[in-house]
This record gives C-alpha cells, structure tokens and sequence, in this order.
C-alpha cells in the first residue's frame, strides 16, 4: 500500500468519524487562576465547524502545499511575520534549544528534523487511560512549552494525537482528535495564537512501537506538537 493511500484511507476516516461526533466536544483542561480555584475549561466545537475543520485536514493531509499556504495566510493577516535566508536556521536553533531547557526532565522528547521540530507528549504523562482530560500535572511542562512557541510566534504548530491499535477505527481517531484539541486549547490560553495552530487526530495509522506489547501500546499513545517556521 503506497503512502499516498494510506493517507487518503486515513482522511475518509477523519471524516466519517467527525460526522458520526459532529455533536461531541473536544477535550477539555482545567484552567487555574492567579488564587489558586480551578475551573474546567471545555474545547466546544458545532456540528458544522467540526465537519469543516476534518474535510480541511484532511485536504491538507492530501495536499501539503495548499495547507501550509492556509495557515501563512491567516497568521500574516493575525500580524505575524515571516523569516527568510538563514533566519530560518537560526531562528528554531534558537527555539530548540529553549524548548529542550524548559522541557528538561518532564518527559517531553524533542528531535529535529532540518529546520522542523517535533516534540513528542508521551500518554502516560498526559492523560489517563482511555480519557482526553490534561492531568494537571503536566500543566507546568506544557506552561514551560507554551512561553516558547509565544516567545518565538514566527512558527505554524501541528497538535498530532496517535493512539495504540486497541478499539475502533472510530474511536481511536475520536480519541486522538480530543487529546490534540485539548492540548491545543491549552496552548492558546496561555497566550499561543490560535491562528498558528492545526490539531488533528491520526488514530492508530503510525505507531512508533509494537503494539502487541503493553510497553509499545504506551509509546504509540501520545501526542506531537511539530513546529514548521513561517517562511517568506
């Protein structure tokens, strides 16, 4: 099977799952004040606005070029600049190398690939079993993530949730979809633009390890954030 049909058997997927949930919410994270009270922040998205954002997604898995024009556009039109020449390389050096101190010891893996960075949120840490709620725990590790894709605004960030092979074509990519809208939905209250970012649930289409293993089923649950520069 050719990447290009894996892809496109995956973007059906993304459709008929968004229309099956058109009604659901996404997920949710719980918010804390300067006082210290928490309240539950909850990512809701309509039924027309959801069926949307999956037909656009997966248009852009389809075709990455029109995708990444998008999201120029709208963070141009949001006020934001674009980087050019060399900038670009020093620009994620510089990105990289605050994302891997601020994420130093919180499990976030960081890897970079030629001027893109990924970071990889493994499950465990994240968001209990089965659920698409941000364990309140990891709110500092992500706070230390969210000051530097503020700090260095001149990026487009992908929110990638994967699952494990376990359940449903259905469910998975529902899952999948709901812990990357919550991760998202974090990032922007804490002051990341919403207009840079792009969420989308692969479910079970990449594992990273053997899911016929209790240990790779763990890896292949997570949640990446990739960081594209915004080009001129």
């Amino acid at each position: 099977m050719t990447t290009l049909t894996v892809v496109r058997n995956l973007s059906i997927g993304l459709v008929a799952a968004a229309v099956l949930s058109a009604c659901a919410t996404g997920g949710s994270y719980v918010q804390q004040d300067q006082y210290g009270n928490q309240t539950q922040q909850q990512n809701k998205t309509g039924k027309g606005a959801l069926i949307g954002s999956a037909i656009g997604v997966a248009a852009g898995l389809l075709s990455g070029g029109n995708a990444t024009e998008r999201r120029q556009r709208a963070m141009v039109g949001a006020g934001i600049g674009a980087l050019g020449g060399a900038a670009v390389g020093n620009y994620q050096d510089r990105q990289e190398r605050a994302l891997r101190e601020r994420t130093a010891n919180t499990g976030i893996d960081v890897q970079r690939d030629g001027d893109n960075i990924t970071l990889s949120l493994p499950d465990g840490i994240t968001f209990d079993f089965n659920k698409t709620t941000l364990k309140p725990q990891f709110y500092g590790a992500l706070n230390g993530v969210a000051s530097t894709l503020s700090e260095y605004n001149q990026t487009m960030i992908e929110v990638v949730g994967h699952t494990d092979s376990i359940g449903t074509d259905a469910v998975n990519n529902r899952i999948s979809k709901e812990r990357a809208d919550a991760v998202a939905a974090y990032l922007t209250a804490q002051g990341v633009q919403r207009e840079r970012i792009e969420t989308l649930g692969a479910g079970k289409a990449y594992p990273i390890a053997d899911n016929s293993t209790d240990a790779g089923r763990a890896q292949n649950r997570r949640v990446e954030i990739r960081v594209i520069p915004l080009r001129s």
